[in-house]
């Protein structure tokens, strides 16, 4: 090849490179314009999404100050109705204690002439008080709610008669074991019990009718028929026992039927409340001995089993605490003075402030001169207002 045709072919040869360099930058202009595009669609999307989440954010926040709103307007006319249920209650317990139900007590002839045959073989007789008590319940003072504890029915209490703070709580209606704790604060302050001694019974308790008094337990045993055992809470032996000396027993409180024998204590020592099939209408009462458990004297009340919840001794004077089938408000609503010094016609009518269902237990403390009551579950203090019996 001459050199003419080398010089013929140089210019071909450059403008190869110049094509394959226009198509790249074609190309690559096209790849920018693509990603441009799609940066502007991204904007778009961006900022209509920031459009959309600021007309949320502004609805939900107009829609938390309405909800706001009505929730302060729900508060004030709950509270309104509040301050209502209040006033109407303390209307109620006006009316009622201006016009007081007649006594709970049904006028059987048969069971009076029988009480009148039977009174020398029964000692139904008046008492003779050991002590000048001559107090009565004026009404209820004030009620303190401690604490949910245990299970719907319950015992808890304090020593009756001695200067100990320990708390025992018996949990249920039929077990071995109490709790013991060593004040009142630990009980209230700790919802479970580890916190608590336990005692391990020799033998099962059942009912919620048993008692502290002077440093022994004094506990219902059913095997065969009921026995009334004494328990040395210090050196925790079994120091007496003796068969309830009633035959044929029923439960002594028709909306409790799981007690038989309730014990009690006021300032004029121990007593038993029970009921039997012979006087089945109607509850019954006994004077024991702490010391030999014999049963000094007995009486058949005019206080109806039907209805009753529970019962406690205050100076000598039964007071049974009723209620309904559907718990409502429990009142005393008979009393029965074994000194004969009361008489049921002029006992106070005591209502107790409306609670949670109904009391398995009601224990008086003739020291602290309060009752401490077990309702569903609930553990309660009611302060009594006393005065004197001549004063009712």
């Amino acid at each position: 090849m001459g050199p003419w045709r080398c010089l013929l072919l140089l210019p071909l040869l450059a403008a190869a490179p110049r094509a394959q360099q226009q198509q790249f930058m074609e190309y690559v202009e096209r790849r920018l314009a693509l990603l441009e595009e799609r940066i502007a669609q991204w904007h778009d999307q961006s900022s209509r999404y920031s459009t959309e989440l600021r007309d949320f954010k502004n609805q939900v926040l107009g829609m938390l100050e309405t909800a706001e709103k009505e929730r302060e307007a729900l508060r004030a006319e709950a509270e309104g109705a509040a301050a209502r249920v209040d006033r109407l209650e303390r209307e109620v317990d006006y009316l009622e204690t201006q016009n007081p139900a007649p006594p709970c007590v049904e006028v059987d002839e048969v069971l009076m002439e029988k009480q009148a045959a039977t009174a020398k073989q029964r000692k139904n007789e008046k008492y003779t008080k050991l002590t000048d008590c001559s107090d009565t319940i004026a009404s209820v003072r004030a009620m303190k709610i401690l604490k949910r504890f245990g299970s719907s029915a319950g015992l808890w209490t304090k020593d009756a008669a001695g200067s100990s703070e320990k708390i025992y709580v018996f949990d249920g209606t039929a077990n071995d074991t109490v709790y013991v704790f060593p004040r009142m604060r630990e009980f209230t302050l700790f919802s479970a019990t580890r916190r608590a001694a336990r005692i391990k019974l020799p033998y099962p308790w059942v009912g919620t009718g048993h008692l502290v008094y002077g440093g022994y337990l004094y506990y219902i045993r059913q095997q065969g028929p009921f026995q009334v055992i004494k328990f040395d809470l210090a050196n925790k032996t079994v120091v007496d026992s003796s068969v309830f000396p009633a035959e044929e027993q029923i439960p002594v409180f028709g909306l409790s039927p799981f007690t038989y024998i309730e014990l009690a204590a006021d300032e004029e020592g121990l007593w038993a409340i029970y009921a039997t099939k012979e006087n089945e209408k109607n509850i019954c009462l006994a004077k024991l001995d702490p010391d030999s458990l014999d049963i000094e004297q007995m009486w058949d009340t005019p206080c109806p089993r039907e209805n009753a919840e529970g019962a406690f001794v205050v100076c000598g004077a039964l007071h049974v605490a009723y209620n309904t089938r559907l718990p409502s408000r429990s009142r005393v609503q008979c009393v029965f003075d074994v000194s004969g010094t009361l008489p049921p016609e002029e006992a106070s009518l005591v209502y107790f402030p409306k609670r949670y269902g109904s009391h398995s237990s009601m224990k008086y403390s003739p020291r602290e001169r309060q009752v401490y009551a077990w309702d569903d579950g609930y553990q309660i203090i009611y302060r009594m207002e006393m005065k004197k019996k001549l004063e009712v």
